[in-house]
């Protein structure tokens, strides 16, 4: 490796490619790393941590309401400020990107800001500079994708989840495309801020994909919130801002992949193996970028494997199983494993265990709002393939069942733990 600059040159400060850097690093790698926007990539900047922040900010108008419920005396005249709110979160993501820098620099990555593409497959330039590198990893993350053979009406453009996050107002009508989670999830957002929302959805149900049960239980919940849902394919009513929310595509174009000799799908997508190698053998690449799961736990896990392989002596292949994911809808959808359908055509024999009420958070409020729990076993060893769940706290509830379904849980197992009441998480071990 002595012939190269580098050890390790990363294309992407989002989180797989910041991991993969700082664990690099620490094993004893010669590192750098170049990112043109902001340190922290998708999740960070615009995606998971300011889409969450502002799924708190807005479950509050449902909060007071359940209060008053329960004998709050609150005016209903309480007013939401939105510029405040996009201040103070400016402010955290500001705080975690500096923070994201700060990790590489104390592990003595070199850090560069720019647009950084292969020359060639061992030849990086950015800023100005060109580097040669032993190995290299991309992970330049995904876009969202926008529509261009149908305009919404009234002659406005599409919005994506990169907007979003920096509206001059709230609008007072939004009309949102697409009924994936993205589009589930900032339905209720608006909604929360008291914004008038249409959903507007191809499919025959909402959140394709999803074990259809726990899709019908968020489906119900979009009307009981006021949310309207209607089919098509375009926005073709008045709004005041138009979003999509169509899916997402990997950004690897410009940036000397096919220069290198890399193979990509007909999406773009970077095609890897088990150990998130490329064709090209000293080229790797992680995240979004990738034709795999987009996720910002798994991106992270993926670079961390590929540090390890590569600098720690410790060889590690990454299989996509039982990875927990949430819906952040109100109340949120949370699942880990198999689906029914996913467990069926998989070939198992399946039994399912499943229990739908209304949780004690409402018992005075009288909110009409249920929880589901779902969960799939194999008929033929017991085992536990799949715990899904659509109700309060449902996401800190299945990252919890994750770690039973990764060590191997039976139904047996759940029978035999102790139930801690009164919570809605007992269910999960009273199911019979």
């Amino acid at each position: 490796m002595s012939a190269f600059d580098v050890d390790f040159f990363v294309i992407g400060g989002g989180s797989g490619g910041v991991r993969a850097a700082r664990v690099a690093a620490e094993h004893g790698a010669k590192v750098a790393i170049a990112e043109e926007s902001r340190w922290g990539g998708t999740c960070v900047v615009r995606g998971c941590v300011p889409k969450k922040l502002m799924v708190y900010a807005s479950e509050v108008s449902r909060s007071l309401d359940d209060a008053r419920g329960q004998g709050w005396t609150i005016a209903h005249d309480a007013q939401f400020d939105w510029p405040t709110f996009i201040a103070l979160k400016d402010q955290e993501i500001t705080r975690l990107t500096t923070a994201y820098r700060t990790r590489l620099e104390k592990a003595h990555v070199r850090v560069i800001e720019g647009h950084a593409r292969l020359v060639d497959a061992h030849i990086v330039e950015v800023a100005g500079e060109r580097i040669t590198a032993a190995n290299i990893l991309v992970a330049t993350g995904g876009r969202p994708r926008v529509p261009t053979d149908r305009p919404p009406a009234g002659g406005h453009r599409y919005i994506t989840s990169d907007e979003v996050f920096h509206l001059p107002a709230l609008p007072k009508r939004i009309g949102i495309l697409g009924a994936g989670y993205i589009g589930i999830e900032f339905a209720h957002i608006f909604r929360g801020f008291g914004c008038d929302v249409t959903l507007v959805h191809r499919g025959e149900h909402v959140l394709r994909g999803f074990d259809p049960e726990l899709a019908r239980e968020v489906e119900g919940g979009l009307a009981r919130h006021g949310i309207k849902l209607v089919t098509g394919d375009h926005i073709d009513f008045e709004v005041d801002l138009a979003m999509a929310s169509i899916g997402r595509e990997p950004v690897t174009a410009g940036i000397g992949l096919v220069e290198a000799g890399v193979v990509l799908d007909g999406r773009g997508a970077v095609l890897v193996d088990e150990w998130s190698r490329t064709n090209v053998p000293h080229i790797y690449a992680v995240g979004d970028a990738t034709a795999r799961m987009q996720l910002t736990p798994v991106a992270i896990r993926e670079g961390h494997a590929v540090a390890d392989t590569l600098f720690g002596g410790k060889p590690t292949p990454i299989r996509h199983e039982h990875i927990p994911t949430a819906v952040f809808a109100q109340p949120p959808l949370a699942t880990v494993g198999l689906s029914e359908p996913g467990a069926i055509a998989a070939g198992h024999d399946v039994q399912i265990f499943k229990t739908r009420f209304r949780p004690m958070r409402y018992a005075l409020s009288k909110r009409d709002e249920h929880v589901l729990i779902k969960v799939v076993v194999s008929r033929a060893n017991d085992a536990v393939l799949g715990v899904h769940m659509v109700g309060p706290d449902a996401p800190e509830i299945i990252q919890t069942a994750a770690i039973a379904l990764t060590m191997g849980a039976k139904k047996a197992d759940l029978d035999r733990t102790f139930a801690l009441h009164p919570t809605t998480a007992e269910e999960l071990v009273l199911l019979r």
